[in-house]
Protein backbone atom coordinates (compact mmCIF):
# COMPACT_ATOMS: atom_id res chain seq x y z
CA UNK A 1 0.00 0.00 0.00
CA UNK A 2 1.54 3.16 -1.09
CA UNK A 3 1.49 6.49 0.75
CA UNK A 4 0.16 9.75 -0.11
CA UNK A 5 1.89 11.94 -2.26
CA UNK A 6 4.03 14.23 -0.78
CA UNK A 7 4.34 17.53 -1.39
CA UNK A 8 8.00 19.68 -0.70
CA UNK A 9 9.01 23.52 -0.55
CA UNK A 10 11.67 25.11 0.85
CA UNK A 11 14.89 23.86 1.87
CA UNK A 12 17.76 23.54 -0.56
CA UNK A 13 15.27 23.06 -3.60
CA UNK A 14 12.89 25.86 -2.47
CA UNK A 15 12.06 28.91 -3.84
CA UNK A 16 14.13 30.75 -1.53
CA UNK A 17 16.98 28.57 -2.24
CA UNK A 18 17.36 29.80 -6.31
CA UNK A 19 16.77 33.43 -4.79
CA UNK A 20 19.82 32.90 -2.95
CA UNK A 21 21.17 31.10 -6.24
CA UNK A 22 20.09 34.53 -7.81
CA UNK A 23 22.53 36.71 -5.19
CA UNK A 24 25.18 34.11 -6.09
CA UNK A 25 25.31 34.80 -9.54
CA UNK A 26 24.99 38.29 -9.05
CA UNK A 27 28.06 38.00 -6.61
CA UNK A 28 30.01 35.82 -9.27
CA UNK A 29 29.44 38.38 -12.38
CA UNK A 30 30.49 40.83 -10.20
CA UNK A 31 33.65 39.30 -9.38
CA UNK A 32 34.41 38.22 -13.19
CA UNK A 33 33.34 41.90 -14.25
CA UNK A 34 36.09 43.24 -12.44
CA UNK A 35 38.84 40.71 -12.70
CA UNK A 36 37.70 41.72 -16.69
CA UNK A 37 38.15 45.19 -16.08
CA UNK A 38 41.44 45.14 -14.08
CA UNK A 39 42.87 42.83 -17.18
CA UNK A 40 41.93 45.21 -19.92
CA UNK A 41 43.60 48.25 -17.66
CA UNK A 42 46.33 46.44 -17.70
CA UNK A 43 46.56 45.57 -21.40
CA UNK A 44 45.98 49.37 -21.73
CA UNK A 45 48.98 49.78 -19.77
CA UNK A 46 50.67 47.72 -22.63
CA UNK A 47 50.06 50.33 -24.84
CA UNK A 48 52.20 52.87 -23.81
CA UNK A 49 55.04 50.36 -22.21
CA UNK A 50 58.62 52.23 -23.16
CA UNK A 51 59.89 48.72 -24.97
CA UNK A 52 56.74 48.24 -27.11
CA UNK A 53 57.18 52.11 -27.98
CA UNK A 54 61.00 51.20 -29.02
CA UNK A 55 60.27 48.03 -30.98
CA UNK A 56 58.11 50.55 -32.99
CA UNK A 57 60.80 52.41 -34.55
CA UNK A 58 61.99 48.77 -36.06
CA UNK A 59 59.07 47.41 -37.23
CA UNK A 60 56.35 50.34 -37.60
CA UNK A 61 53.71 48.40 -39.35
CA UNK A 62 53.75 44.83 -37.09
CA UNK A 63 53.46 47.34 -33.75
CA UNK A 64 50.65 49.19 -35.60
CA UNK A 65 48.95 45.83 -36.32
CA UNK A 66 49.85 44.73 -32.77
CA UNK A 67 48.34 47.72 -31.06
CA UNK A 68 44.97 47.19 -33.20
CA UNK A 69 44.64 43.94 -32.51
CA UNK A 70 45.04 44.35 -28.61
CA UNK A 71 42.31 47.52 -28.94
CA UNK A 72 39.78 45.20 -30.82
CA UNK A 73 40.56 42.66 -28.41
CA UNK A 74 39.93 45.22 -25.44
CA UNK A 75 37.58 47.84 -26.94
CA UNK A 76 35.69 46.03 -29.72
CA UNK A 77 32.20 45.21 -29.71
CA UNK A 78 32.90 41.93 -28.46
CA UNK A 79 35.81 43.05 -26.30
CA UNK A 80 36.85 42.40 -22.84
CA UNK A 81 35.64 45.93 -21.73
CA UNK A 82 32.03 45.02 -23.02
CA UNK A 83 32.19 42.28 -21.69
CA UNK A 84 32.52 43.05 -18.14
CA UNK A 85 30.19 45.95 -18.56
CA UNK A 86 27.68 42.89 -19.72
CA UNK A 87 28.29 40.84 -16.74
CA UNK A 88 27.84 44.42 -14.44
CA UNK A 89 24.44 44.90 -16.34
CA UNK A 90 23.42 41.09 -15.34
CA UNK A 91 24.58 41.13 -12.05
CA UNK A 92 22.46 44.72 -11.70
CA UNK A 93 19.50 42.73 -13.24
CA UNK A 94 19.98 39.38 -10.87
CA UNK A 95 19.59 41.16 -8.21
CA UNK A 96 16.77 43.15 -8.61
CA UNK A 97 14.97 40.55 -10.72
CA UNK A 98 15.46 38.26 -6.65
CA UNK A 99 14.54 41.23 -4.74
CA UNK A 100 11.64 41.87 -7.09
CA UNK A 101 10.34 38.20 -6.48
CA UNK A 102 10.92 38.55 -2.69
CA UNK A 103 9.69 41.82 -2.40
CA UNK A 104 6.08 40.27 -4.37
CA UNK A 105 5.86 37.28 -2.38
CA UNK A 106 6.06 39.18 1.07
CA UNK A 107 3.50 41.71 -0.22
CA UNK A 108 1.57 39.49 -1.08
CA UNK A 109 1.41 37.77 2.05
CA UNK A 110 1.18 41.14 4.07
CA UNK A 111 -2.20 41.74 1.66
CA UNK A 112 -3.55 38.65 2.88
CA UNK A 113 -3.49 39.52 6.90
CA UNK A 114 -4.62 43.10 6.45
CA UNK A 115 -7.51 41.73 4.36
CA UNK A 116 -8.55 39.56 6.85
CA UNK A 117 -7.99 41.87 9.88
CA UNK A 118 -9.71 44.09 8.05
CA UNK A 119 -13.10 41.90 7.72
CA UNK A 120 -12.57 41.09 11.81
CA UNK A 121 -12.32 44.74 12.09
CA UNK A 122 -15.21 45.26 10.21
CA UNK A 123 -17.79 42.74 12.22
CA UNK A 124 -15.86 43.90 15.44
CA UNK A 125 -17.36 47.46 14.45
CA UNK A 126 -20.52 46.61 13.64
CA UNK A 127 -21.31 44.51 16.70
CA UNK A 128 -19.69 47.53 18.96
CA UNK A 129 -21.75 50.02 17.58
CA UNK A 130 -25.34 47.57 17.42
CA UNK A 131 -24.43 44.98 20.37
CA UNK A 132 -28.17 44.09 20.58
CA UNK A 133 -28.16 43.64 16.64
CA UNK A 134 -25.18 41.60 16.51
CA UNK A 135 -26.57 39.82 19.43
CA UNK A 136 -30.30 38.65 17.77
CA UNK A 137 -28.10 38.05 14.62
CA UNK A 138 -25.47 35.58 16.12
CA UNK A 139 -28.35 34.07 18.22
CA UNK A 140 -29.93 33.46 14.56
CA UNK A 141 -26.47 31.61 12.93
CA UNK A 142 -26.44 29.47 16.31
CA UNK A 143 -30.16 28.56 15.71
CA UNK A 144 -29.15 27.68 12.56
CA UNK A 145 -26.41 25.96 13.17
CA UNK A 146 -27.71 23.54 15.90
CA UNK A 147 -30.86 22.94 13.22
CA UNK A 148 -28.39 21.98 10.70
CA UNK A 149 -25.96 20.18 12.98
CA UNK A 150 -27.40 16.99 12.03
CA UNK A 151 -27.29 17.60 7.77
CA UNK A 152 -23.83 19.44 8.51
CA UNK A 153 -20.71 17.74 9.20
CA UNK A 154 -18.79 20.71 10.58
CA UNK A 155 -15.92 18.38 11.67
CA UNK A 156 -15.57 17.26 7.77
CA UNK A 157 -15.97 20.54 6.64
CA UNK A 158 -12.92 22.19 8.31
CA UNK A 159 -11.05 19.38 7.42
CA UNK A 160 -12.02 19.63 4.07
CA UNK A 161 -11.48 23.74 4.19
CA UNK A 162 -8.98 23.87 6.20
CA UNK A 163 -8.36 27.86 4.91
CA UNK A 164 -11.68 28.83 7.13
CA UNK A 165 -9.42 28.38 9.85
CA UNK A 166 -6.93 30.66 8.57
CA UNK A 167 -9.63 32.92 7.55
CA UNK A 168 -11.33 32.80 10.93
CA UNK A 169 -7.96 33.23 13.14
CA UNK A 170 -6.63 36.23 10.77
CA UNK A 171 -9.39 37.77 11.60
CA UNK A 172 -9.48 37.77 14.99
CA UNK A 173 -6.78 40.24 15.66
CA UNK A 174 -9.30 43.16 13.57
CA UNK A 175 -12.50 41.31 15.87
CA UNK A 176 -10.38 42.84 18.48
CA UNK A 177 -9.88 45.64 17.98
CA UNK A 178 -13.18 46.95 16.51
CA UNK A 179 -14.46 45.45 19.83
CA UNK A 180 -12.54 46.82 22.52
CA UNK A 181 -10.75 50.11 20.49
CA UNK A 182 -7.10 48.44 21.84
CA UNK A 183 -5.33 48.16 18.58
CA UNK A 184 -4.14 44.97 17.83
CA UNK A 185 -2.26 44.55 14.79
CA UNK A 186 -1.77 40.62 13.98
CA UNK A 187 -1.61 37.15 15.58
CA UNK A 188 1.30 37.38 17.61
CA UNK A 189 -0.23 40.65 19.03
CA UNK A 190 -3.98 39.13 20.10
CA UNK A 191 -2.24 36.53 21.53
CA UNK A 192 -0.42 38.54 24.18
CA UNK A 193 -3.64 40.16 25.44
CA UNK A 194 -5.09 36.88 25.83
CA UNK A 195 -2.31 35.75 27.61
CA UNK A 196 -2.74 38.01 30.22
CA UNK A 197 -5.44 35.87 31.04
CA UNK A 198 -3.23 32.42 31.22
CA UNK A 199 -0.85 32.96 33.98
CA UNK A 200 2.40 31.00 33.02
CA UNK A 201 4.19 30.66 36.05
CA UNK A 202 7.44 29.06 36.73
CA UNK A 203 8.75 25.66 35.45
CA UNK A 204 9.11 22.46 37.63
CA UNK A 205 11.02 19.11 36.66
CA UNK A 206 10.84 15.10 38.30
CA UNK A 207 12.97 12.98 36.87
CA UNK A 208 11.09 9.77 36.04
CA UNK A 209 14.48 7.86 35.59
CA UNK A 210 15.85 6.11 32.26
CA UNK A 211 12.71 4.86 30.23
CA UNK A 212 14.03 1.27 28.65
CA UNK A 213 10.23 -0.16 28.26
CA UNK A 214 10.32 0.12 24.49
CA UNK A 215 12.46 -0.09 22.01
CA UNK A 216 12.28 3.46 20.69
CA UNK A 217 13.48 4.88 23.96
CA UNK A 218 16.61 2.30 23.68
CA UNK A 219 17.64 1.81 20.36
CA UNK A 220 19.64 4.76 17.99
CA UNK A 221 17.62 6.02 15.39
CA UNK A 222 17.99 5.83 11.96
CA UNK A 223 15.94 8.02 9.79
CA UNK A 224 12.66 9.66 10.50
CA UNK A 225 10.24 7.11 11.06
CA UNK A 226 12.42 6.12 14.37
CA UNK A 227 12.56 9.94 15.52
CA UNK A 228 8.85 10.24 14.70
CA UNK A 229 8.28 6.42 17.00
CA UNK A 230 9.60 7.75 19.39
CA UNK A 231 7.88 11.32 19.65
CA UNK A 232 4.59 8.89 19.28
CA UNK A 233 5.66 6.76 22.35
CA UNK A 234 5.77 9.57 24.40
CA UNK A 235 3.27 11.42 23.44
CA UNK A 236 0.98 8.20 24.49
CA UNK A 237 2.17 8.41 27.65
CA UNK A 238 1.57 12.09 28.34
CA UNK A 239 -2.02 13.38 29.65
CA UNK A 240 -3.54 15.59 31.14
CA UNK A 241 -1.40 15.93 34.74
CA UNK A 242 1.23 13.98 33.09
CA UNK A 243 3.05 16.65 31.02
CA UNK A 244 6.32 14.02 30.15
CA UNK A 245 9.05 14.59 27.87
CA UNK A 246 12.32 12.85 27.18
CA UNK A 247 15.53 13.21 25.83
CA UNK A 248 16.75 10.74 23.96
CA UNK A 249 20.98 11.20 24.81
CA UNK A 250 22.61 9.67 21.39
CA UNK A 251 26.69 8.62 22.14
CA UNK A 252 28.91 7.71 18.70
CA UNK A 253 31.90 5.76 18.92
CA UNK A 254 33.87 9.13 19.13
CA UNK A 255 32.49 10.11 22.32
CA UNK A 256 30.33 13.23 21.05
CA UNK A 257 27.12 13.43 22.27
CA UNK A 258 24.19 14.83 20.31
CA UNK A 259 20.69 15.32 22.53
CA UNK A 260 16.79 14.20 20.87
CA UNK A 261 13.87 15.90 22.54
CA UNK A 262 10.55 14.39 22.38
CA UNK A 263 7.99 17.64 22.97
CA UNK A 264 4.31 15.89 22.98
CA UNK A 265 0.84 18.62 22.20
CA UNK A 266 -1.33 20.06 24.38
CA UNK A 267 -3.53 17.73 26.47
CA UNK A 268 -4.98 20.52 28.73
CA UNK A 269 -8.19 22.65 26.90
CA UNK A 270 -8.66 24.99 29.95
CA UNK A 271 -10.07 28.04 30.40
CA UNK A 272 -9.01 31.27 31.01
CA UNK A 273 -8.61 33.17 34.81
CA UNK A 274 -7.46 30.29 37.25
CA UNK A 275 -3.57 29.39 37.60
CA UNK A 276 -3.15 25.58 35.98
CA UNK A 277 -0.03 23.44 37.29
CA UNK A 278 0.00 21.55 33.60
CA UNK A 279 1.89 23.17 31.55
CA UNK A 280 0.68 21.19 28.15
CA UNK A 281 -2.33 23.63 28.38
CA UNK A 282 -4.09 25.85 26.23
CA UNK A 283 -2.62 28.70 27.80
CA UNK A 284 1.08 27.67 26.46
CA UNK A 285 -0.47 27.77 23.34
CA UNK A 286 -1.63 31.17 23.63
CA UNK A 287 1.84 32.27 24.86
CA UNK A 288 3.70 30.35 22.00
CA UNK A 289 1.90 32.30 19.39
CA UNK A 290 2.61 35.47 20.56
CA UNK A 291 6.28 35.15 20.72
CA UNK A 292 6.64 34.22 24.88
CA UNK A 293 9.47 32.45 26.42
CA UNK A 294 7.23 29.72 28.07
CA UNK A 295 7.43 28.01 31.37
CA UNK A 296 7.38 24.63 29.28
CA UNK A 297 10.52 25.67 27.08
CA UNK A 298 12.07 26.77 30.36
CA UNK A 299 11.59 23.26 31.80
CA UNK A 300 12.76 21.59 28.72
CA UNK A 301 15.93 23.67 28.85
CA UNK A 302 16.02 22.40 32.21
CA UNK A 303 15.61 18.68 31.80
CA UNK A 304 18.71 19.13 28.98
CA UNK A 305 20.75 20.05 31.68
CA UNK A 306 19.66 17.21 33.77
CA UNK A 307 20.73 14.95 31.07
CA UNK A 308 23.81 16.33 30.63
CA UNK A 309 23.76 18.61 27.89
CA UNK A 310 26.23 21.25 27.67
CA UNK A 311 25.69 24.70 25.62
CA UNK A 312 27.73 23.55 22.41
CA UNK A 313 26.25 19.85 21.96
CA UNK A 314 23.88 20.00 19.19
CA UNK A 315 19.96 19.43 20.29
CA UNK A 316 17.51 18.59 17.95
CA UNK A 317 13.48 19.37 19.41
CA UNK A 318 10.94 17.37 18.09
CA UNK A 319 7.12 18.11 18.80
CA UNK A 320 3.74 17.39 17.61
CA UNK A 321 1.42 20.39 17.84
CA UNK A 322 2.19 22.44 20.52
CA UNK A 323 5.28 20.98 20.94
CA UNK A 324 6.26 21.62 17.63
CA UNK A 325 5.45 25.20 18.60
CA UNK A 326 7.57 25.35 21.59
CA UNK A 327 10.40 23.76 19.59
CA UNK A 328 10.31 26.26 16.89
CA UNK A 329 10.16 29.02 19.43
CA UNK A 330 13.19 27.66 21.44
CA UNK A 331 15.25 27.45 18.08
CA UNK A 332 14.65 30.99 18.29
CA UNK A 333 15.40 32.06 21.99
CA UNK A 334 18.61 30.12 20.82
CA UNK A 335 20.06 32.89 18.84
CA UNK A 336 18.63 35.23 21.51
CA UNK A 337 20.17 33.41 24.57
CA UNK A 338 17.14 33.09 25.78
CA UNK A 339 16.94 28.92 25.84
CA UNK A 340 20.78 28.47 26.65
CA UNK A 341 21.46 25.61 24.20
CA UNK A 342 22.79 24.83 20.94
CA UNK A 343 19.60 23.75 19.05
CA UNK A 344 20.66 22.87 15.51
CA UNK A 345 17.50 20.74 14.18
CA UNK A 346 13.89 21.08 14.69
CA UNK A 347 10.93 18.48 13.30
CA UNK A 348 7.82 19.33 13.73
CA UNK A 349 4.42 17.15 12.90
CA UNK A 350 1.20 19.58 12.84
CA UNK A 351 2.25 22.52 14.36
CA UNK A 352 1.31 26.26 13.63
CA UNK A 353 4.82 27.43 13.35
CA UNK A 354 4.90 29.59 9.95
CA UNK A 355 5.07 32.96 12.26
CA UNK A 356 8.01 31.78 14.99
CA UNK A 357 11.19 33.82 13.45
CA UNK A 358 13.58 30.85 13.35
CA UNK A 359 17.48 31.62 12.83
CA UNK A 360 18.84 30.50 9.67
CA UNK A 361 21.24 28.38 11.35
CA UNK A 362 18.75 26.09 12.63
CA UNK A 363 17.80 23.66 9.97
CA UNK A 364 13.79 22.79 10.33
CA UNK A 365 11.53 20.13 9.02
CA UNK A 366 8.19 20.93 9.41
CA UNK A 367 5.12 17.56 8.59
CA UNK A 368 1.64 18.85 7.94
CA UNK A 369 -1.12 16.74 6.58
CA UNK A 370 -3.56 19.26 4.22
CA UNK A 371 -6.42 17.68 5.78
CA UNK A 372 -5.02 18.80 9.48
CA UNK A 373 -6.21 22.32 10.82
CA UNK A 374 -3.85 22.42 13.55
CA UNK A 375 -1.45 24.54 11.21
CA UNK A 376 -3.90 26.80 10.01
CA UNK A 377 -4.02 28.52 14.00
CA UNK A 378 -1.58 30.70 12.97
CA UNK A 379 -3.01 32.01 10.09
CA UNK A 380 0.35 31.95 7.88
CA UNK A 381 1.84 29.33 5.13
CA UNK A 382 5.60 28.41 6.44
CA UNK A 383 8.01 30.58 4.63
CA UNK A 384 9.69 28.81 2.07
CA UNK A 385 13.53 29.16 3.19
CA UNK A 386 16.64 27.62 2.98
CA UNK A 387 16.65 26.14 6.33
CA UNK A 388 13.34 25.50 6.44
CA UNK A 389 11.63 21.97 4.48
CA UNK A 390 7.62 21.95 4.67
CA UNK A 391 6.37 18.35 3.35
CA UNK A 392 2.79 18.36 2.60
CA UNK A 393 1.00 15.52 2.40
CA UNK A 394 -3.11 14.60 1.98
CA UNK A 395 -4.81 12.38 4.21
CA UNK A 396 -8.33 12.85 5.34
CA UNK A 397 -10.30 10.56 7.94
CA UNK A 398 -13.06 12.99 7.97
CA UNK A 399 -12.45 14.32 11.41
CA UNK A 400 -10.02 16.58 13.08
CA UNK A 401 -8.50 13.94 15.33
CA UNK A 402 -7.01 11.41 13.17
CA UNK A 403 -6.02 13.77 11.08
CA UNK A 404 -3.91 15.35 13.84
CA UNK A 405 -2.94 11.97 15.26
CA UNK A 406 0.88 11.19 15.33
CA UNK A 407 0.31 6.92 14.74
CA UNK A 408 -2.66 7.89 12.22
CA UNK A 409 -1.49 10.32 9.92
CA UNK A 410 2.17 11.80 10.74
CA UNK A 411 4.11 8.54 11.91
CA UNK A 412 3.80 6.93 8.26
CA UNK A 413 4.68 10.08 6.28
CA UNK A 414 7.63 9.85 8.73
CA UNK A 415 8.51 6.29 7.49
CA UNK A 416 7.70 6.70 3.63
CA UNK A 417 10.34 10.25 3.74
CA UNK A 418 12.97 7.86 4.80
CA UNK A 419 12.80 6.24 1.28
CA UNK A 420 12.72 9.99 -0.04
CA UNK A 421 14.72 10.95 -3.25
CA UNK A 422 13.79 15.13 -2.73
CA UNK A 423 16.91 17.14 -2.29
CA UNK A 424 15.10 18.93 0.49
CA UNK A 425 14.78 16.03 2.39
CA UNK A 426 18.10 14.45 1.91
CA UNK A 427 19.58 17.87 2.52
CA UNK A 428 17.95 17.82 5.88
CA UNK A 429 18.30 14.30 6.60
CA UNK A 430 22.56 14.14 5.55
CA UNK A 431 22.73 17.46 7.63
CA UNK A 432 21.06 15.49 10.86
CA UNK A 433 23.93 12.87 10.77
CA UNK A 434 24.85 13.92 14.17
CA UNK A 435 21.36 12.55 15.86
CA UNK A 436 21.18 9.24 13.76
CA UNK A 437 23.10 6.24 13.90
CA UNK A 438 24.36 3.94 10.69
CA UNK A 439 23.48 0.37 10.97
CA UNK A 440 26.31 -1.64 13.61
CA UNK A 441 28.61 1.99 13.79
CA UNK A 442 28.61 1.17 17.42
CA UNK A 443 26.55 3.99 18.53
CA UNK A 444 24.28 3.84 21.79
CA UNK A 445 21.11 5.53 23.02
CA UNK A 446 19.69 6.65 26.17
CA UNK A 447 16.39 7.85 27.21
CA UNK A 448 15.96 10.30 30.39
CA UNK A 449 12.29 10.56 30.76
CA UNK A 450 11.11 14.10 32.63
CA UNK A 451 7.48 15.11 33.91
CA UNK A 452 6.67 18.80 34.01
CA UNK A 453 4.45 21.03 35.77
CA UNK A 454 4.06 24.15 36.77
CA UNK A 455 3.83 26.74 40.20
CA UNK A 456 2.74 30.17 40.08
Amino acid sequence: MTGPELHISGGVGGTYARYEDLYTLAGDSDDLAGTLASITAQCHAMLADPNLLASAVLDPAGAARFEQTLLSALDGRHGLTALAGRLAQRSIGLRAAAASYQAADEASAELLDFLRWRAGNLAGTMIASDPLGSLLGLAGVGLEGYLLRDVIDYQRLLTDHPGLVDNMVGAGPGLVTGLTGIPVLDVPGASHLIGDFYPDGHAQVADLGVDTLNPTMTDPPHGFGDLMAGLDYRDSIASEGNDQIDVRVVTHPDGSRAYIVDIPGTKVWDTPGQFNPNLNDLGTNIHVLGGDVTARERAIAEALHRAGANPTDPVMLIGHSQGGMVAAQAAHDTAAGAFGYNVTHVVTAGSPIARADIPSGVQVLALENSHDIVPHLDAADNPDRLNITTVTFDNQYGNIGENHGIGTTYLPVAQTLDGSTDPSVRAYRDSADAFLSGSGDGTTMQADAYQLSRTP
